[in-house]
């Protein structure tokens, strides 16, 4: 497993690689943001061990770069922030895991593990599905250029179909995502915010992107018609 370690405390650094190396992983560092975006892209790594306060472009922003370079490696934040919003922004940008300094080594090496063995699966901090994006972290969504305004469930319910384009849901787990099983799963609900829906992302744009499978749920088309 080659793991790449962006750190610019020298004596952290080398201790992470030391300690790595002696795991029998191959290391790699980088000591600022521009050099860790370069690097991330010249060679296909197993996991990034990522720093938040580096010179140059901070952590956010690598991970930001390299999941808009297409980059997948999975990535584990280095932090010595303990707030909650540094853990939020961190994971809104592309992270996988968060993890407070000072740390257990033997912690570190479990939760790097855990983010291998979910592997590089692509995670845009944006969804796209053909010319619709929606951006989780700022909850906004656009057709193409134009923003659209939608209220909280609205937005929840199309980010659980954008994120499974071409697969049909069923209502029921549309109700499980969206509403956390709080309605009867005879309910109407679904039915009544896929049309509100489609008021907002189709009909202003004559296109049909949420399609109805009859005695199934709902499919967002991968490309719409």
């Amino acid at each position: 497993m080659r793991v790449l370690v962006v750190e610019d405390e020298l004596k952290l650094a080398s201790l992470l690689q030391q300690g790595l190396q002696d795991e029998g992983l191959g290391v790699d560092l980088a000591t600022s943001g521009e050099q860790a975006v370069a690097s991330a892209m010249a060679t296909e790594y197993d996991a990034i061990l990522l720093d938040i306060v580096l010179p140059g472009c901070d952590g956010f922003e690598v991970c930001r770069r390299l999941r808009a370079e297409q980059v997948w490696s999975p990535t584990l934040m280095l932090t010595a922030r303990d707030d909650v919003d540094s853990r939020v922004r961190g994971l809104d940008c592309g992270a996988d895991d968060y993890l407070v300094k000072p740390f257990s080594f033997d912690e570190l090496l479990a939760r790097l593990r855990a983010v291998v063995r979910r592997g590089g699966v692509p995670r845009p901090a944006v969804l796209e599905v053909d010319d619709l994006r929606l951006d989780p972290a700022t909850h906004r969504a656009w057709r193409g250029e134009t923003e659209i305004a939608l209220t909280a469930r609205e937005f929840a319910l199309l980010e659980t179909l954008m994120r499974r384009p071409g697969r049909v849901l069923s209502r029921f787990e549309l109700l499980e995502h969206v509403w956390s099983g709080s309605y009867e799963h005879r309910s109407n609900v679904i039915d009544v915010y896929i049309g509100y829906l489609r008021d907002k992302i189709d009909r202003p744009f004559g296109r049909a992107s949420l399609e109805t499978v009859r005695g199934v749920g709902y499919r967002l088309r991968a490309t719409a018609p």
